[in-house]
């Protein structure tokens, strides 16, 4: 019987810098331990110099060049355990459809896995959801699980967003293709009247200019 090999340092410190480096430099502890690393290696890895210690459980591998969107980054690993996705205003900025990025990460979760502490949510609009969002309401953006085009508009309008964002962000939408009239219609069917209303609006103004 032939047992497997345990990987080298280097190949381990490679595999690391490979996930860190889609994760804005930032990994979990639980990555850590898959990837090989014991709860001592990180104490070690960390006295070294080599990791920094952002919060428990929560890391960033040194010299990983900074990301513009780190701190989106860093949010929503805290809390992708939990079923996380990045959303409303911040996701508008991730899919370049907002001229400026909201002070607060807003994220969405199921209800039922919100965060119970303060710890996990600091500078962030935690947002629930008693159903599920389905696998067309969700991509993947600078390493991150975030909400569809479609699905982050209707959110945007229905969490009161300036109309004129809303209309705004729908034109640039539709006009490089990230969503059509149906997928937005069907997007905000079981919104309330106004949420459709101005969904509407967007989609005629748009239609107006092209």
């Amino acid at each position: 019987m032939t047992t497997a090999k345990r990987p080298s340092r280097t190949d381990k410190l490679q595999r690391l810098f490979e996930l860190a480096a889609t994760q804005a430099g930032y990994f979990t502890a639980v990555q850590a331990h898959a990837l090989g690393y014991s709860a001592r290696s990180l104490v070690h890895h960390v006295a070294a110099g080599h990791f920094e210690r952002e919060g428990r459980g929560f890391y960033r591998l040194v010299g990983v060049p900074a990301d513009p969107h780190e701190d989106v980054v860093a949010a929503w690993l805290k809390n992708a355990s939990r079923g996380a996705v990045v959303s409303h205003l911040t996701a508008l900025t991730l899919y370049d459809l907002a001229p400026s990025r909201s002070r607060e990460i807003h994220l969405t979760l199921p209800r039922e896995r919100r965060p119970r502490t303060a710890q996990s949510t600091a500078g962030v609009a935690v947002h629930t959801t008693t159903l599920p969002l389905r696998r067309d309401e969700i991509r993947s953006r600078f390493g991150v699980r975030v909400t569809s085009p479609a699905r982050t508009l209707a959110d945007a309008a229905d969490l009161g967003t300036d109309p004129s964002v809303v209309i705004e962000a729908t034109g640039r939408a539709l006009a490089s293709g990230l969503v059509s009239p149906n997928e937005l219609q069907a997007a905000v069917k079981r919104r309330s009247v106004r949420v459709q209303q101005l969904v509407a609006r967007a989609i005629a103004e748009s239609r107006a200019r092209a």
